[in-house]
């Protein structure tokens, strides 16, 4: 059976809290949740704790040296390496850039805030994009990831677009 991996992103400025509702239902299962960044507060973390184990990072608005909040996550899953990080250590982030700069088989980012899935050969990148109220013109999402020592599969998991 794979190991499920959950990648989320928030928004600061933007969350005011909020933790969809609906992310308990997308993120039933998982085994850890991986969160790219734009956090929200202390809150948002410990509600995010009652769906799975945590490992969050910080992002551009998000307070450095925070102790709930890591620069950057670094973690083996079934003998495959997976990267976390916001992505603006890197300006304005693109697969290409996160694949020339961090070696592991599976990038996370957020910054950007727009849902994307790119493979390169057998690395992925992910951005879930952010599951916080509805900002630009970006619908919420989340994105889930499997995990096998012979496969790595990833999906955007689209939240409702209210609120």
């Amino acid at each position: 059976m794979p190991r499920r991996r959950a990648a989320r992103n928030d928004r600061d400025h933007g969350t005011h809290g909020l933790v969809r509702s609906e992310l308990f239902e997308a993120l039933a299962g998982v085994e850890c949740l991986l969160h790219a960044g734009d956090v929200g507060g202390r809150a948002v973390l410990k509600e995010l704790e009652t769906i799975a184990a945590l490992r969050a990072v910080y992002g551009n608005v998000d307070v450095p040296g925070d102790p709930y909040l890591e620069p950057a996550v670094h973690l083996e899953v079934e003998g495959r390496t997976i990267h976390v990080s916001h992505g603006h250590e890197l300006g304005r982030p693109t697969p290409d850039k996160l694949l020339s700069r961090y070696d592991a088989d599976v990038l996370v980012f957020g910054h950007t805030h727009r849902a994307l899935i790119h493979r390169e050969g057998d690395r992925l990148v992910i951005n879930p994009g952010a599951a916080g109220p509805r900002r630009f013109d970006v619908q919420p999402s989340v994105a889930i990831l499997d995990v096998t020592r012979s496969t790595l599969d990833a999906r955007i998991v689209w939240l409702t677009a209210g609120r």
